[in-house]
């Protein structure tokens, strides 16, 4: 019955986090509040492993949009003078593909962790995506100055320094794709 409370989640220090010498930082939040590594290394991933991360959805791609969408309207911009496009799925397809391009420009640190509400606890502590509304304490709070708009305006996607799986079945999803059963320890 306890067991049901306890999840493995994927943390992903993009290369931006690595970059910044901030892995050791990431770690050791997640380490701090109970989390262990069951799981972890360094690697640089080509473009087809990340398109399976980055699925080629339409409800993601279409939400990612909107957001984008939303954004741009909030500060004034132009969206179609900028993207050539309303549309919010071929916006999100342009989004995906900066997603792909930046996971994939440098090395980035796998983790799965497992605790006690991993998944949710790990979402929290991350902070928002749109890292002008992370709270001060979470990561991107705390080491990311970026906002959705610039971003798309250098046609990138926001460096929000980690990801961590949005839900148990994204959790799951990630840790087959992460990592292969043998590089996961029971201790």
């Amino acid at each position: 019955m306890e067991d049901q409370f306890i999840h493995k989640t994927v943390i992903l220090i993009k290369p931006d986090g690595v970059q910044r010498g901030l892995v050791g930082e990431v770690i050791a939040r997640f380490e701090k509040v109970g989390f262990k590594i069951v799981a972890m290394k360094m690697v640089w991933v080509d473009k087809d492993h990340v398109a399976k991360h980055y699925k080629d959805d339409k409800n993601y791609l279409e939400n990612i949009g909107k957001r984008t969408l939303e954004d741009y309207e909030k500060y004034g911009f132009d969206v179609h003078e900028h993207l050539g496009t309303k549309d919010p799925i071929e916006i999100g397809q342009k989004v995906r593909h900066w997603n792909m391009e930046a996971l994939s420009s440098g090395p980035l640190v796998a983790i799965l962790f497992q605790g006690v509400n991993a998944i949710e606890i790990a979402r929290k502590m991350v902070g928002h995506t749109n890292t002008t509304l992370a709270e001060p304490g979470s990561i991107r709070g705390d080491f990311s100055a970026d906002t959705p708009v610039l971003a798309t305006l250098q046609n990138r996607p926001i460096r929000t320094i980690v990801h961590a799986s949005g839900n148990k079945d994204e959790a799951e999803f990630e840790r087959k794709l992460w990592f292969h059963e043998k590089e996961i320890y029971s201790y």
